[in-house]
């Protein structure tokens, strides 16, 4: 079963406009078959996965692209970055968007190329798994805490139970494992990891010994939903910190982690500066830290980071299949209080918690914290402070509610399946 994405018109909007689209994204997440279903009649398709292939690719860049001719596909174009130099002669000859479709899925040896080369010239679209909201059939703009909105939102979606939201996370967002019945999750995240490791990380140098990699991998999954501690990992892997810290920006590059940064404002004191990670795949996340079943994760004490876990990266998905880059950060402050997501838009933040329950009590009660940053114009202007002030937008606590519900003037519970 093939699931419409909801990044297709992202897709299109940039080959309208750019003679290159570079999609990329980590592996197996649905690159070319997403391209391969918009292809015209006319354009081509060529793969330098094939080992043949690549070598004209690499040795003969300028008779590849006679054979291989505008309007075309090229999928894995990391493996011949020699094709680069060419493509941006075709490009400027022939000035028509959209002459090359590119996947790629190694960012790390990929980005420095194309921005060395390609700049001007090619529209990067990053490309995740599925979403809760692509599995159910919808397609949404990007999460706002907009309540008209959410409330349509409502309208559209399938509600969810605990046990529900837990499979799903449980499972993850490849989309094999939802368009083929019966996959083994163990046998194909192992294949997964086996090839992530064989292809995109084995040549590089910042990676000498891959069983501590791997190590490193599972001890990241471990920490998902905390903020960056880059001493504590070394040492628990035995590695230096400048290693894991080499290590982190790999899984980044990749596609596997995301990195969300703090709220800054003057106005604010005493806040933490380190960033927080998220795995961007649960499903990954859970085998690498060896969970046997949705019901024992969702009954674990990791089930809380994996709620949070899970919904960062549906919001964090929201955004790229828009077209748009995350606005997404956190706070927390010396005194250790915390507020998971903060939405920075049009000058207004908007305050969100995440929480496992179905009505978590006092669950806003951080957003206070906020207070300092609010606009008060009259006063702002005679203290000289108004440039650090901003608006504090509608709060909302996403958890297991069965409806959007308000808990006070400002601020309202949203169930996270409408994600």
């Amino acid at each position: 079963m093939f699931y419409e994405r909801t990044i297709t018109e992202t897709i299109r909007n940039v080959s309208e406009t750019f003679p290159v689209l570079l999609l990329t994204g980590p592996r197996q997440v649905g690159k070319s078959t997403i391209l391969e279903r918009l292809m015209e009649p006319e354009r081509k398709k060529v793969s330098l996965d094939n080992p043949t292939v690549r070598l004209l690719a690499k040795t003969d860049p300028e008779m590849f692209l006679q054979r291989y001719a505008p309007p075309v596909l090229i999928d894995e174009v990391q493996y011949a970055p020699e094709l680069f130099p060419y493509i941006k002669i075709l490009v400027d000859e022939r000035k028509n968007p959209g002459d090359f479709w590119l996947t790629g899925s190694q960012m790390f040896r990929m980005m420095k190329n194309v921005a060395e080369t390609l700049a001007g010239r090619v529209g990067i679209v990053p490309m995740l798994g599925l979403t809760n909201s692509e599995l159910q059939g919808n397609h949404f703009p990007a999460f706002e805490p907009d309540m008209p909105a959410l409330l349509d939102r409502m309208k559209a979606s399938q509600p969810m139970t605990v046990s529900e939201v837990f499979e799903r996370i449980y499972k993850g967002s490849m989309p094999r494992l939802y368009e083929v019945d019966h996959v083994s999750l163990a046998t194909y995240f192992e294949s997964y990891l086996d090839t992530y490791l064989s292809r995109d990380i084995r040549d590089l140098e910042q990676v000498a010994n891959e069983t501590d990699f791997i190590k490193f991998i599972q001890v990241v999954a471990a920490r998902t939903a905390t903020n960056v501690n880059y001493e504590t990992l070394a040492n628990e892997v035995g590695i230096s910190a400048p290693t894991a810290k080499n290590w982190l920006s790999i899984l980044v590059s990749s596609g596997i982690v995301a990195l969300i940064q703090p709220y800054s404002n003057n106005a604010l004191k005493r806040v933490i500066k380190a960033p927080r990670m998220y795995f961007l795949d649960t499903g990954l996340c859970a085998h690498l830290m060896g969970w046997g079943s949705a019901k024992v994760l969702e009954n674990s004490a990791m089930s809380g980071a994996f709620f949070e876990t899970w919904v960062v990266s549906e919001i964090y998905k929201s955004y790229l299949n828009a077209g748009k880059r995350p606005p997404m950060y956190f706070y927390r402050d010396s005194n250790k209080k915390e507020i998971d997501v903060i939405l920075y838009q049009d000058g207004t933040v908007y305050p969100i918690e995440i929480k496992k329950g179905a009505s978590p009590k006092d669950a806003t009660k951080n957003f206070s914290v906020l207070a300092p940053i609010e606009a008060e114009p009259k006063e702002d202007a005679i203290s000289g402070v108004s440039h650090l002030k901003t608006q504090i937008g509608t709060g909302i606590v996403i958890c297991l509610s069965p409806d959007i519900l308000p808990i006070d003037k400002k601020n309202w519970y949203v169930p996270a399946w409408i994600i």
